[in-house]
């Protein structure tokens, strides 16, 4: 099988954290962007949903990077939470 060469830059501390798991997964870099190139083909675009998020989602989401997680006890008491 003939193969092509891709170069992208990506952000460094990106590359380590992403190989770090593609180490946990056994498989190579290479080998994960194959994967991603045949699920883009598959589903005849990116294999997952891309969109900008709400406001909400945008704060819970910057709340949980800056470790403000909310703590509960209780699903009902999660559910009151994000009502």
């Amino acid at each position: 099988m003939k193969t092509a060469i891709l170069n992208a830059r990506i952000e460094p501390e990106l590359k380590n954290d992403v190989e770090k798991i593609f180490q946990e997964l056994g498989i190579s870099p290479t080998q994960a962007i194959t994967m991603f190139y045949k699920q883009v083909i598959l589903n005849n675009g990116l294999p997952f949903e891309v969109k900008i998020p709400n406001t909400k989602t945008m704060k819970t989401i910057l709340e949980g990077r800056n470790n403000k997680n909310m703590h509960t006890t209780s699903v009902e008491e999660l559910k009151e939470i994000i009502k």
